[in-house]
């Protein structure tokens, strides 16, 4: 892998606060992502399924979890099931893991072959009451494509018809909400390389610049830094597309007196950072450019301060979206007559801030978390408000991300120029990555 070793007591310490929310006699199963086809024999780059690493730490496909806390034999508590390599595969493919690299990854002892699989599955669950199985059930998940993951629901319900069926997904949303001290580093580690990358930006930036080659200086940055490249898809949006919230094509050239508003992150050991910087193209903002960037960045600050335990996400967002109010009348852009006026159910700045202030943030970019859940220490949340006029071709959003502590919130990306005078400097002096 590109990343260095993570301690596999992360994973060990996972599986065990895992194991303590299964009924007794129960057996788990956590399958690994496809390797997703292109066209004619092509394959998109290879992306683990985010829980099946949680608990192992295994990055590669076809590889199975299994988790069976009660059964007979000490053994088979937790077993890995690997692909099985061979000289040809090495060939082809490169190196795949041995089952000694597996075990000393994972810190799992048992390791099996994946056509080992079917009579060992079947000595576990003749022991078991319970079978807890994986499916995608975020929000925003798009289902139209099977996962190995569907495809293993189907089998084992059509095999093991009379068995109790548990979904998986409650318990690892749950769990996955809030971050132990070792899974912070990686996201530590994605927040610094996104950092540096930026700074690369600065000295880069000017009119002409196509924004496509401002997206190559992030990935180029990223794949020097032991990131696999993005966390996501990267936005570079000049001008009126700044007010885009999910602009992609990245394909017009940077215009002297525009805006280019930057939402980017790396990833780093399958963690993502994710960060929003939004930059004036010919290095200065104009007088209009710097109230509207200041009024998100007070907002930010203001909200930043309420990443606090207790409350949840909705309410965090309500109480943001009256600071946010105030700033858009500073603006002159809400009257304040009929702010007063508005329906609490569809207040009047949505129409400048049309989008929530955060999301979770760990494994996946928008990571596992319950909106009703309220805030706890260790979750890992993003900070990013923004305002978009249309008609001014204005689009800024700033976006950090947060640890929640017990204390005051921790911002993991603080050293990321976001004042506006610090990033007029930086471009002024040619800003680049430190070596």
């Amino acid at each position: 892998m590109r990343y260095l070793p993570i301690d596999n007591d992360l994973f060990i310490q996972n599986r065990k606060r895992f194991a303590e929310r299964l009924k007794p006699s129960s057996v788990a199963v956590f399958n690994s992502n496809d390797l997703m086809p292109t066209s004619a024999d092509g394959n998109h780059p290879f992306i683990q399924q985010t829980d099946l690493f949680y608990l192992s730490g295994i990055d590669q496909e076809e590889s199975t979890l299994v988790i069976c806390p009660d059964v007979k034999e000490d053994k088979h508590r937790e077993i890995l099931f690997l692909k099985e390599t061979n000289e040809q595969i090495a060939l082809w493919q490169g190196h795949k893991y041995t089952r000694e690299e597996g075990s000393a990854v994972a810190g799992i002892k048992t390791v099996y072959w994946n056509h080992e699989f079917n009579n060992i599955f079947q000595q576990l669950v003749r022991q078991s009451d319970n079978i807890y199985l994986n499916t995608n059930e975020h929000l925003r998940a798009n289902a139209g494509v099977e996962t190995r993951d569907d495809r293993f629901v189907r089998w084992c319900r059509i095999v093991f018809p009379l068995h109790n069926y548990g979904r998986l997904a409650p318990i690892m949303h749950d769990l996955r909400a809030v971050k132990s001290e070792l899974e912070l580093d990686p996201i530590k580690k994605a927040c610094q390389i996104t950092d540096d990358t930026f700074r690369r930006l600065l000295g880069f930036i000017k009119p002409g610049v196509w924004e496509f080659e401002i997206e190559a200086e992030i990935c180029h940055e990223f794949l020097r830094n032991r990131s696999k490249g993005p966390a996501f898809e990267t936005i570079v949006a000049s001008g009126v597309d700044s007010c885009t919230l999910h602009y992609v094509k990245n394909d017009k050239q940077c215009r002297a007196g525009d805006l280019v508003l930057i939402d980017y992150g790396a990833e780093y050991a399958n963690y993502a950072a994710d960060v929003t910087r939004t930059v004036p193209v010919s290095g200065k903002f104009s007088k209009r450019q710097k109230q509207v960037y200041n009024a998100v960045l007070n907002v930010q600050k203001a909200a930043i301060k309420l990443l606090v335990p207790g409350k949840t996400l909705d309410e965090y967002h309500k109480e943001v979206g009256k600071i946010m109010e105030s700033e858009l009348i500073r603006l002159g852009l809400l009257d304040p007559k009929l702010v007063k006026k508005q329906s609490e159910d569809d207040p009047l700045y949505k129409k400048y801030f049309p989008h929530g202030t955060s999301h979770f943030l760990g494994l996946d970019v928008h990571d596992y978390g319950d909106r009703y859940r309220p805030f706890e220490p260790g979750m890992v949340l993003t900070c990013e408000p923004g305002i978009y006029i249309r008609n001014e071709a204005i689009g800024i959003r700033i976006e950090n991300d947060i640890l929640i502590t017990a204390d005051e919130p921790v911002d993991l990306t603080e050293s990321i120029p976001r004042e506006a005078e610090e990033i007029e400097e930086l471009m002024r002096s040619g800003s680049q990555t430190p070596p």
